[in-house]
């Protein structure tokens, strides 16, 4: 794609910028649930897609063929983003979420956790040494020796995370200050060297993003059908995201018209990224939903003040790059507690069904293995110029399929709602519609009102289709 350290550096600022804003937006007028927005993988292939197309022109400098790449980016991110924003706010993503049921919900939940494994042990594996002692030394810190005293129990509750993190990223720092990655091989420095990326000496000390800082964005129909597929499987997975948050932080299921104003918000968001030339669209963070059950903190507030340091570090670069000399081996020692645990709140949905009925044992079964295979057999299809298994004459169809069933989230939306709404059941209990249904209206809880409304009696000044 081109481009230098600084220019690596700005796009991750551009990142964390929108990250911060979307965020504050969803949680005070889109889900109001403590979920963290952030970049989403499923625009992988589409980016892959437009970094190839530039690949044989000729630029006068890889800055300049990094630029191109930014405005065509901007361009497909700005027409994609009206496909959330009709979804959501004609509130057709809300009717469609109406075919649920918790058996429905169970695999697309659990693969929302799953379907990121790769991002688990096998890049903890990448640097055993930083990787495998972060992860025991969690556990043992969270788990146990909160038992120790009750005051301990509360600290080690919420904060172990933060202390395990300091401890192991100094002992990495000494590693790498001590010269034990000198001789290495490059894979084993980029994972395990905390001055890997030197985006510390290339960060700007302030920096605020501004609309249109690349120039004037580039619309290519081809490119912009691979971004339609992304934003698809972006709202996927926030849905997805957004059912396992609720579980988590002790709230009702989200009802379809909140699922609805959040999924417009969203593509509003994924607007403004391409305004601000960002490199890719945000979804909700799985990662920061399976924080919500390890420290047990599942307050909107707190994610609320939260964006204000991620906007901060956004514009202050030299902080934020400080952070993100953070080794990726310590994240994936996190992922392995964190996805776990949104895998395992998607499983507990399924209380609320017949667990003995064949029926729903059926659905749930092929529902998660499909869920799981055919994501993989894209992955081990796609070659590393981002063309996946299906390669017909027109591109644009193929970014949109490669794309799509290479989630494995909505793979298992696609087959848990087809065979869950196709299939009888002998009893009306069996699927768990009636504990479900009265969650799918506003009025249908008590307490739905109390977690989704807006704040500041903002619904008395919007019209009701779009509450």
């Amino acid at each position: 794609m081109g481009g230098d350290n600084g220019d690596k550096a700005r796009v991750i600022q551009v990142l964390l910028f929108m990250s911060g804003i979307n965020t504050l937006l969803q949680t005070l007028i889109g889900s109001r649930l403590p979920t963290v927005m952030g970049a989403s993988f499923a625009f992988t292939l589409p980016l892959l897609s437009i970094i190839n197309d530039y690949t044989d022109e000729n630029f006068t400098s890889e800055h300049d063929r990094f630029v191109h790449g930014m405005r065509t980016i901007q361009g497909s991110l700005i027409v994609s983003s009206f496909v959330n924003i009709i979804l959501g706010y004609s509130r057709a993503w809300g009717e469609l979420t109406r075919f649920f049921s918790p058996i429905a919900v169970v695999p697309v939940v659990c693969l929302v956790g799953l379907g990121l494994f790769a991002r688990g042990f096998p890049l903890l594996g990448n640097c055993v040494e930083i990787g495998l002692p972060m992860l025991i030394l969690l556990v043992i810190s969270q788990q146990y020796l909160k038992r120790l005293h009750s005051r301990a129990h509360l600290i080690l509750e919420r904060f172990a995370l933060l202390f395990c993190i300091g401890i192991i990223w100094a002992f990495a720092a000494i590693l790498t200050a001590a010269g034990a990655y000198n001789n290495v091989k490059a894979a084993t420095k980029e994972s395990c060297r905390t001055d890997r990326s030197f985006l510390i000496s290339t960060a700007p000390w302030i920096k605020i993003p501004y609309p249109f800082q690349w120039g004037t964005p580039i619309f290519r129909a081809s490119h912009v059908f691979g971004m339609i597929g992304a934003a698809l499987v972006s709202s996927a997975e926030s849905t997805g995201t957004f059912f396992a948050a609720a579980r988590l932080s002790g709230a009702t299921a989200p009802p379809a018209h909140v699922l609805s104003r959040s999924i417009g918000l969203q593509g509003i968001g994924m607007l403004l990224e391409g305004l601000f030339g960002s490199l890719v669209g945000t979804t909700a963070s799985v990662e920061n939903v399976g924080l919500l059950g390890l420290t047990h903190i599942g307050s909107r507030r707190v994610v609320q003040i939260s964006t204000a340091f991620m906007i901060f570090f956004s514009i202050f670069g030299k902080f934020g790059a400080f952070f993100a000399s953070i080794p990726l081996p310590i994240f994936a020692a996190i992922y392995c507690i964190l996805l776990g645990i949104v895998a395992a709140s998607g499983i507990t949905f399924i209380q609320f069904a017949n667990n003995n009925s064949m029926r729903n044992i059926y659905v749930l079964g092929v529902s998660l293995f499909l869920g799981l295979s055919i994501p993989q057999y894209f992955a081990m299809n796609t070659t590393f110029d981002g063309h996946g298994p299906v390669r017909t004459k027109a591109g644009w169809f193929n970014n949109i399929l490669n794309t799509i069933f290479s989630s494995p989230p909505t793979v298992a939306i696609i087959v848990g709602t087809v065979l869950d709404n196709t299939l009888e059941a002998k009893h009306v209990d069996d699927r768990g519609v009636p504990w479900w249904k009265p969650f799918q209206h506003s009025k249908g809880d008590v307490r739905t009102e109390e977690f989704y409304s807006y704040p500041l009696r903002i619904n008395e000044y919007i019209p009701t289709r779009f509450l």
